[in-house]
């Protein structure tokens, strides 16, 4: 490095000398950023006219798929999200407590569980047309008609089961910090308060939840895998896998990056109008209305609709087949594949908890506008999909393996082939670079949150910056470090697309173990293991419910 380069690399707005720490973050950032640049390079490669053929055959559908999905997905998710978030912030009502926070237990089913559970309820040879065809007296499937669940509504009906919980749950937030001076203004005026201010200001909460909402529908690769719905993610991983061809899935992966960029713009765009201003002296929220039983009924049933479609059933099904007994058939592999899960999860939330917590701290005090930047295009992971990062994270990993080995040849005279390609060490790499995103903002949260003299008293102590990093950060970020450490350990747990792709030979987790059984029609093998997966999922939920109720007893103190 030149003298100009080393100097905007390192040197901090403090003045202070470049240290162990500012290289590490420096090291840290650039192995992160490495797949999103390892994947354009690959995807300016030459596929063999395998490209051009795609455009003229497959690619649209994939397009059109993936757009009509993203359509009736965001559309069902809305309609759930809005009316349960509308109804449990305005109305009282018998269990409105209970149901608020049930509201996000959907969000514990991935979504490639619930489709293999309404498949198997609602196909021909399911319980459900069985019993139908019992009471009416039908021969065959000639005999009547009844909607298909392996297609694109099915999938937009199973999806949006258990993702509105992403706009319920800023929508609901929402709702309950309109002032109530803005309700007073609406009467005055003879307007429809929920039409003319309520959704309208709850409006970029929506859109953010809708972004996010889309992004995973984008990132879905169970769901559309086995519904046969062909997107664009679904064709990555068939060119790459069926084709063995990884430049063309890299382009593919190209355009779904676009359609990322896109909703990642729409998310920033509406959190940053998301500010409202009451001017008046008190500023008081809207209070609930006690509504008639009739009334409550209807609340109930608005609740309970979305709760019972993406948890209630799926759960349901699942704890069938374990009380039948039909649940394991073969208790060492999935005793392995349950191994398999919490250990990947776990170094993966060690990794992203240890890397954030270090990275975060050192811009925050050591004050480099490059490392800034860099930490935070580096925890820009998380908005991608699975299966678009995995080529990425195989390109780079390809490179860094080459570049180990050379110099194991070349300095310790080591003959080596590398340490990531075929090794879990690949896995929990693609992990950290996914889910980077929970820690990086979990830990920039909890360092807003200290006092700026913290770092300071210590300095005037005699306690360099090491050891206060060591001594003060784990027990003053403790909680911030435990949240996002948790929902990496279940975001891990759930991934599919990216284990399935860079595993190791013979090495199975639960998710895996889930797919693998369902898509040879033996989703009872696979009950225990899918829910293991969904009670692991339950964790987040409780954590954000806590955090709710501590928020809204600290503004009522207030």
């Amino acid at each position: 490095l030149d003298g100009k380069t080393f100097s905007f690399l390192f040197k901090s707005k403090n003045g202070d000398p470049p240290s162990v720490w500012s290289i590490t973050t420096l090291t840290a950032g650039l192995i992160l950023i490495g797949p999103f640049f390892a994947l354009f390079v690959t995807a300016a490669g030459e596929s063999g006219g395998l490209w051009s053929h795609l455009m003229q055959t497959v690619f649209p559908r994939y397009v059109g798929n993936t757009l009509a999905l993203m359509v009736g997905v965001g559309a069902i998710s809305l309609f759930f999200g809005i009316t349960t978030a509308w109804v449990v912030a305005r109305f009282r009502f018998p269990g409105d407590w209970a149901l608020e926070w049930m509201l996000l237990l959907p969000a514990t089913v991935p979504a490639y569980i619930i489709a293999y559970t309404y498949t198997d309820l609602l196909e021909y040879a399911g319980p459900v047309q069985g019993l139908l065809r019992e009471i009416f007296g039908w021969q065959s499937a000639r005999d009547y008609w009844f909607p298909e669940i392996r297609s694109l509504g099915g999938a937009m009906l199973v999806m949006a089961s258990v993702l509105y919980p992403y706009i319920y749950l800023l929508a609901r937030t929402a709702f309950r910090l309109t002032p109530a001076s803005y309700f007073e203004v609406a009467q005055l005026h003879n307007r429809n308060f929920t039409l003319t201010a309520d959704i309208a200001l709850a409006r970029p909460a929506i859109v953010a939840g809708l972004a996010l909402v889309l992004m995973e529908v984008i990132s879905d690769f169970g769901t559309v895998d086995y519904f046969a719905v062909e997107t664009l993610t679904l064709g990555i991983f068939n060119v790459w896998l069926g084709m063995n061809n990884l430049i063309a899935a890299a382009q593919i992966a190209g355009i779904a990056f676009i359609f990322i960029i896109g909703l990642l713009y729409i998310e920033r765009t509406a959190r940053s109008r998301q500010r409202f201003t009451d001017t008046t002296q008190r500023n008081k929220e809207i209070v609930p209305k006690r509504v008639s039983r009739g009334w409550g009924a209807v609340c109930i049933l608005i609740c309970l609709t979305p709760i019972l479609l993406g948890f209630g059933v799926p759960v349901g099904v699942l704890l069938n087949f374990i009380l039948q007994g039909l649940a394991i058939s073969d208790p060492d592999a999935l005793t392995s594949s349950a191994i398999n899960s919490v250990l990947v999860s776990l170094a993966a939330a060690i990794c992203v908890v240890t890397l954030a917590a270090a990275m975060v701290l050192t811009v925050s005090y050591k004050k480099h506008p490059f490392l800034n930047l860099l930490t935070a295009v580096s925890a820009t992971g998380y908005a991608f999909p699975g299966v678009v990062l995995a080529i990425g994270v195989v390109s780079f990993s390809g490179a860094l393996d080459g570049l180990i080995a050379n110099l194991a040849t070349e300095v310790l005279g080591v003959p080596s082939d590398g340490i990531l390609i075929g090794s879990v060490a690949l896995l929990v790499l693609a992990y950290v670079t996914r889910f980077q995103a929970i820690g990086y903002g979990a830990m920039s949260a909890g360092v807003e949150r200290l006092s700026p003299n913290v770092m300071n008293a210590s300095f005037v102590l005699g306690r360099g910056f090491s050891r206060t990093m060591g001594s003060l950060a784990p027990r003053l970020l403790r909680s911030s470090m435990m949240a996002a450490g948790l929902l990496v350990f279940v975001d891990v747990m759930k991934e599919l697309p990216m284990t399935l792709l860079l595993r190791p030979f013979n090495f199975d987790t639960l998710s895996t173990y889930v797919y693998q059984f369902a898509k040879d029609e033996l989703l009872e093998e696979a009950a225990l293991a899918a829910l293991a997966i969904v009670a692991a999922g339950l964790g987040p939920v409780i954590l954000m419910n806590a955090s709710q109720k501590k928020r809204s007893r600290s503004k009522s103190f207030e």
